[in-house]
């Protein structure tokens, strides 16, 4: 009887450990899950027209910051409304570009552009790169997919194509189609 309660205790303790032991590997899997920080892997020039509700801004300063706000480049905004910034390589996405517009009625008004990707090098900075980034940022921060929502919720469907389902019409031919 004593052997028997032995071996049912030992069995019990057995599976448990399986049970445990698996639990441990998915948790090394979840960890190694998790994305890698993107970064340029070499220097880049940074660059784009910036734009206001008035047209092109010919005058400010634009700052690079990193996640934490901390400045990676400054550069001032041409004549013509370009701008050219250097961010050095290794540098951490995401990157903020922040335009500072003069002060109107007491007010500091700053035009953002969220960046993300590695692959891209142009970037214009203007009233619609801003509401997307300030989106992308109250939807937790500046992710991929964040962005993409973001982006996506600002696109305007007119609205003789809307109805309580999405659009009204033949989709085929409803923004391009597919044929």
């Amino acid at each position: 009887m004593m052997t028997q309660k032995f071996i049912q205790v030992g069995l019990v303790i057995l599976i448990s450990s399986s049970f445990l032991y698996g639990c441990g590997d998915n948790q090394s899997k979840n960890t190694q899950s998790i994305k890698k920080i993107k970064r340029f892997k070499q220097a880049v020039i940074l660059k784009g027209l910036v734009t206001d509700d008035k047209g092109r801004v010919k005058q400010g300063e634009l700052k690079a910051t990193n996640a934490k706000n901390k400045v990676i480049a400054t550069t001032t905004i041409q004549a013509n409304g370009y701008y050219n910034v250097d961010i050095p390589a290794t540098t951490a996405l995401p990157i903020l570009l922040t335009v500072s517009l003069p002060m109107k009625k007491g007010k500091n008004k700053a035009l953002i552009a969220a960046i993300v990707y590695t692959s891209m090098t142009k970037f214009d900075i203007n009233p619609l790169s801003t509401k997307i980034a300030n989106k992308a940022k109250a939807l937790g921060g500046y992710t991929h997919n964040n962005m993409m929502i973001a982006a996506e919720s600002m696109v305007a469907m007119p609205d003789d194509n809307k109805t309580t389902r999405g659009f009204r019409g033949d989709p085929t031919k409803q923004y391009g189609g597919w044929h």
